[in-house]
């Protein structure tokens, strides 16, 4: 009982940091901002949610769990300055294709749906991983953009919800095409 009060006493004695230190706070805060900065990353990460909910379980939730784990590959791929070409074009096809998916209500078998929202996955990790801002630190720039995709999924699958209605099937295909168009937009951007 001493050695824990005694260990409590030196744990408590050290010295206090009241102020979160500035490339914590922004790393965090960096990576939170960056995947709702661009519109390319709002739609495509969007449109997963859109996408899982049309398809229902398990889709749902694999699709938006299986995005964010891949991008933390192709995150760490961007931050330890492993390139990966085309990068800005295979943002802008995640948004043509899966706005066309949405679109389409298309029903691939759920293999397939996670292998394409995973292929994309790497292309926004990428992107993420190496606009990480100097003297960020990684970790919580990679926590902040994880969690802000992962919002972004979920505003997904709450708008994606309307598809039970008749009504809100055609407002959810209607979304898959502004994404896909969205998607068109930034692929001429990219190349042009």
């Amino acid at each position: 009982m001493g050695s824990l009060l005694f260990l409590a006493v030196i744990v408590g004695t050290l010295p206090a940091q009241a102020h979160v230190e500035g490339d914590m706070a922004g790393g965090l805060t960096a990576g939170l901002w960056h995947p709702i900065s661009g519109l390319d990353h709002v739609l495509a990460m969007v449109a997963v949610g859109l996408w899982g909910a049309q398809l229902g379980k398990p889709a749902v939730w694999t699709l938006p769990v299986a995005f964010p784990l891949v991008m933390a590959f192709g995150a760490f791929m961007g931050l330890m300055g492993i390139g990966l070409p085309g990068v800005e074009i295979g943002i802008a096809v995640s948004g043509i294709a899966l706005g066309a998916m949405v679109l389409a209500e298309a029903k691939p078998p759920l293999w397939f749906a996670a292998a394409l929202v995973g292929l994309f996955a790497i292309f926004h990790g990428h992107a993420h991983g190496t606009e990480l801002p100097e003297d960020a630190s990684g970790v919580l720039y990679s926590i902040g953009f994880v969690t802000a995709t992962g919002c972004l999924h979920g505003c997904g699958i709450a708008i994606g919800l309307v598809h039970r209605w008749p009504v809100g099937r055609i407002v959810l295909r209607a979304a898959g095409a502004v994404v896909a168009t969205g998607g068109c937009l930034f692929l001429w951007r990219a190349v042009a």
